[in-house]
């Protein structure tokens, strides 16, 4: 796979989920800074994030033969939800192997509804060697960043927002492995080169950042956040390479300003989201990003939780 996603894909993704995933509403809100920003929910999407976008995709374009095995993957909780509910969708059974750093909600969530669930490994990477290990004995592996029908399915994202959001000028996305930001930078660039695409990444847990500014892929030596959806040790070149064409800027916010960002979306919009899903409002709100005053801003809030309940 090259660096450049083609739009075609994307597009192609966007049609085979229309109808079966939600087209998620946009949201005006005025920050306690004095920043206008809108809203992309995804944190009202169909299995409580974007994930669906990426797996459902990848999960239809699979033959017979493929889903007859099973489908199996590592997950920080999202993707494992967007797996797990493409299975049920399909008539698939699903193995979803999570790091013991996983959110007792969002394990407890699975449970109900994938045929298996692996709680295994301190980090993201353990359960997905873990996940490999299945695939190897006969299941269908399910990456969740580094395959070119996920990042198309997550890049359906990106088209939605400049829909909704025509005017948009600078779009702010939270970066875990970089499936979501590979995706929707994929699509916003084709269409609307112009926009800046901002990553946003937890200071303790800087992987693409490191990469991007060491030329290469870099694997951290520990992770140090509690925003366990933003924190493999490492990425994959494909995602490394749309980032380093695509992604104007990536800053670094502390896991005190996500939770600050997690209550204030729940107490001023009434939305439950994740610490992940509150970093670029964190960003915003703690000055570690700031925009052109004549600048439009749009912040994907990709997955629900109950960080700042």
């Amino acid at each position: 796979m090259s660096s450049i996603l083609p739009l075609s894909l994307i597009e192609a993704a966007r049609d085979r989920l229309l109808g079966r995933i939600r087209k998620t509403p946009v949201l005006d809100v005025t920050l306690d800074n004095g920043q206008n920003v809108t809203l992309k929910l995804e944190s009202l999407q169909i299995s409580g994030s974007f994930k669906i976008r990426g797996a459902l995709n990848t999960v239809l374009g699979l033959d017979a033969a493929a889903l007859e095995k099973g489908l199996v993957t590592a997950s920080g909780g999202n993707h494992g939800m967007g797996v797990a509910t493409a299975g049920a969708m399909t008539g698939t059974r699903t193995s979803i192997y999570l790091p013991t750093n996983t959110p007792q909600s969002k394990i407890d969530k699975l449970k109900k509804i994938a045929t298996d669930v692996i709680v295994e490994g301190a980090v993201w990477d353990d359960a997905n060697a873990l996940a490999l290990q299945a695939a190897e004995k006969g299941m269908t592996y399910v990456h969740p960043f580094a395959d070119e029908s996920v990042i198309a399915g997550q890049g359906t994202l990106g088209l939605e927002v400049i829909n909704q959001i025509p005017d948009v000028d600078v779009l702010m996305v939270a970066i875990g492995g970089g499936g979501l930001i590979s995706g929707v930078s994929s699509a916003v660039k084709a269409v609307r080169p112009d926009i800046k695409v901002i990553g946003v990444e937890a200071t303790g847990a800087p992987t693409l950042k490191n990469s991007i500014d060491a030329g290469r892929l870099v694997i951290l030596d520990k992770i140090e956040t509690r925003a366990n959806t933003l924190a493999p040790r490492q990425s994959a070149e494909v995602n490394l390479s749309i980032i380093s064409k695509n992604v104007d800027d990536i800053v670094l916010v502390t896991d005190e300003a996500m939770e600050e960002a997690a209550k204030w979306l729940w107490q001023t919009c009434g939305l439950a989201v994740e610490l992940a899903a509150a970093a670029a409002i964190a960003a915003l709100r703690s000055g570690t990003y700031v925009p052109a005053k004549s600048e439009k801003v749009g912040v994907i809030i990709c997955g629900s939780g109950q960080d700042g309940l």
